[in-house]
């Protein structure tokens, strides 16, 4: 039988969900209380008076703020779970013939002061030159505290929850083409705009603990997920298929800024399948969705009813201005089409 190797970007869903099955459950700890799954991306672990969240994501794209990077998009499912970020470890893969002091020290400094702005302590890891790299490779390790009985999982959605979308679609993919495709832009853009696109690390960022703590601090939060790469579209997938239901998505109300609109024309990329930390989505009864919404805008965070939760057997469909039609998938995310 002839074997095909996967393309870039995350494994498929359903070998994914195999996997896990198969070589995770077998080892039973009653002290998980999280253990991995598609769609939640913490774990999860019982420390008596309080739980401890375990998070680890690597950071492959070449970008010159690839420690401050590492730190804040660990930080983010900490912040989904419900948690409080406190302690970060990082592994620093080097690559071989183009690490200097000032390379070293400079992604050190990123992860230091990223720390510092989110109040968390560098409590260890491993720096090395590696072998075969053509750049730097960030992994990261973020470790956060847990009041017992306030988790939120991305498999609480409640059949009839309103769906919230913070910020918008593609705020990470719009910096990271900026970043990356550099060169070939800067013959079709103004600078101006590309720095503004570049800056979308930071503003409107992609860091999400602000609006996780104004969330789970104004109404009672069913679940809570940071959609990344495959998009808003996959974070949508990962919160039904985790909670067992349907979504009803109206294409309308999902905010995607100018700048992303246009660099994902140039490229021919859809949208909603573009990496897309800096959002998170939050599942609340309907009734709630106002008064959280406005609290997200009093704190200049916006803040839009995206879509709500149906029977599963519903499917999840997106409605556009030419009707009705199936949520699309991404099982490879749309920005791995430029590399």
């Amino acid at each position: 039988m002839t074997q095909t190797n996967f393309p870039i970007g995350k494994l498929p869903p359903t070998y994914l969900d195999q996997l896990l099955r198969t070589y995770t459950f077998s080892l039973p700890d009653d002290r998980v209380l999280v253990y991995p799954g598609v769609g939640e991306d913490a774990a999860v672990i019982d420390m008596g008076s309080r739980w401890l969240v375990a998070k680890t994501d690597p950071i492959t794209f070449a970008t010159d703020e690839i420690g401050w990077y590492a730190v804040h998009v660990n930080a983010n499912d900490v912040a989904a779970a419900g948690g409080t970020p406190r302690w970060f470890m990082s592994t620093l893969l080097l690559p071989e013939g183009k690490t200097d002091r000032s390379l070293i020290e400079r992604i050190m400094g990123q992860i230091a002061g990223a720390c510092r702005k989110l109040g968390v302590v560098p409590c260890g890891g491993h720096t090395e030159i590696t072998y075969g790299l053509d750049r730097p490779v960030v992994v990261g390790v973020m470790l956060g505290e847990l009041e017992p009985g306030r988790l939120i999982r991305t498999g609480g959605v409640q059949v009839g929850d309103a769906i919230i979308l913070t910020k918008g679609a593609a705020i990470e993919g719009t910096a990271i083409m900026a970043l990356e495709k550099a060169a070939e832009l800067q013959a079709h853009f103004a600078t101006s705009f590309l720095a503004r696109c570049r800056d979308f690390l930071h503003d409107p960022g992609i860091s999400v603990l602000r609006e996780a703590q104004i969330a789970t601090q104004t109404v009672t939060v069913h679940a809570m997920h940071d959609p990344t790469e495959g998009g808003v579209a996959t974070g949508l997938w990962e919160l039904a298929t985790a909670s067992g239901v349907g979504l009803r998505v109206e294409a309308a109300a999902i905010p995607i800024a100018e700048e992303t609109h246009r660099l994902c024309r140039f490229f021919g990329l859809d949208p909603l399948g573009v990496i897309a930390s800096g959002a998170l989505l939050i599942a609340v009864a309907q009734e709630e969705a106002a008064p959280l919404c406005a609290a997200l805008h009093r704190a200049g965070v916006a803040g839009n009813v995206i879509a709500y939760a149906v029977p599963a057997d519903e499917g999840l469909t997106l409605r556009t201005a030419d009707g009705v039609h199936p949520l699309p998938r991404f099982d490879q995310d749309e920005i791995t089409r430029l590399f």
